[in-house]
């Protein structure tokens, strides 16, 4: 569900409005039920929710959401659009329950809405994101954040750490791991061999060495070893063009080095902002964490406070999320 203050009820409810989601999965809401019925009280939704205490309790049929219920919250607790520390209490539990429900086989795949890193650390949950829980809960030991956007896919070497840091991370053993996990999962998703453009980390990727030895020392011997591998590598490309390259059709998956290298371009063309109506026209895009040993996708936008309780915000993303979610557990059985 997100965080209960954020707009992922609202979304969520959007999103369950379709018949076509029944066709394809057996959706359950990981949240609360007060939260939910506020929802969709202030939404005016025709739709019915139903409290559950197990996964196998669901009804799964449209028209009814099954709401799995996780902390309890009643109602009047939480308003909309105010971080609370009692928000991110919540929202940790239902990320939390839902691995635990991956891990231990009772649901296929799981799909998160936004969390607000400040209210989770706030509640005494000390994660930078979404990713650093769901690494943690799984013993994952190698995993990288995915984005996608139509057919622009872009995995990254380091996400939510400094510029600085993030500099440092970009090493041969890392570079390579990343490319291999590009590498299976475009094959997962039916792309056999797939072309994978690796960005440089410098302007012009390094210049031979004249605006940085990354490339050189790095990023050069990470993408020889692939090819080594059989798999398509090349790189490194100039990160001014390399987006470019793969929005022509000559990659079908790049590797960032850092977290705005990727996502800057995949959001210039998922989210559009109408100047003329003042409002947000597309807000789209799937992130989804590789490397784990359960499954996960999740919405590209954050908690959207602002906009949390006006009935406004677009459930596109998480629709996304969802029928990627769906694809990856076939294609895993």
């Amino acid at each position: 569900m997100g965080d209960p203050a954020s707009i992922g009820p609202e979304i969520t409810v959007k999103a369950l409005l379709r018949p076509s989601l029944y066709e394809m999965c057996r959706p359950v809401v990981a949240g609360d039920l007060a939260i939910m019925e506020e929802t969709v009280s202030r939404m005016g939704a025709d739709i019915k929710l139903r409290g559950i205490k197990r996964v196998e309790d669901g009804a799964f049929c449209f028209g009814t959401i099954d709401v799995l219920e996780v902390t309890g919250l009643g109602k009047g607790r939480i308003v909309p659009g105010q971080m609370s520390r009692e928000a991110g209490d919540a929202s940790f539990r239902y990320v939390e329950k839902v691995i635990e429900l991956a891990l231990a086989g009772k649901i296929d795949a799981t799909v998160t809405n936004a969390i607000s890193k400040e209210a989770v650390n706030l509640a005494g949950h000390f994660y930078s994101g979404h990713t650093e829980i769901y690494a943690e809960k799984t013993h994952a030991g190698h995993y990288a954040m995915m984005l996608v956007y139509n057919g622009l896919r872009v995995i990254h070497i380091s996400t939510h750490v400094s510029l600085r840091e993030a500099c440092s991370r970009v090493k041969k053993e890392r570079v390579l791991e990343v490319i291999r996990l590009a590498d299976r999962t475009m094959a997962e998703l039916g792309i056999a061999r797939p072309a994978i453009g690796v960005a440089g980390l410098n302007p012009h990727s390094g210049e031979h060495g004249m605006f940085g030895r990354e490339e050189i020392t790095e990023i050069i011997p990470a993408v020889e070893a692939a090819k080594k591998e059989g798999i398509r590598a090349e790189g490194p490309v100039p990160p001014d063009t390399v987006f470019s390259k793969a929005l022509g059709g000559w990659y079908d998956i790049v590797v960032a080095m850092y977290h705005d290298q990727g996502h800057i371009p995949l959001k210039v063309k998922g989210f559009v902002y109408s100047r003329e109506e003042e409002k947000w026209q597309a807000v789209e895009g799937v992130n989804i964490t590789l490397g784990l040993p359960v499954i996960r996708t999740s919405v590209d936008h954050g908690t959207a406070f602002d906009q949390a309780g006006m009935g406004t915000a677009s459930e596109r993303s998480l629709v996304n999320a969802i029928e990627y979610a769906v694809k990856m557990a076939k294609g895993n059985k």
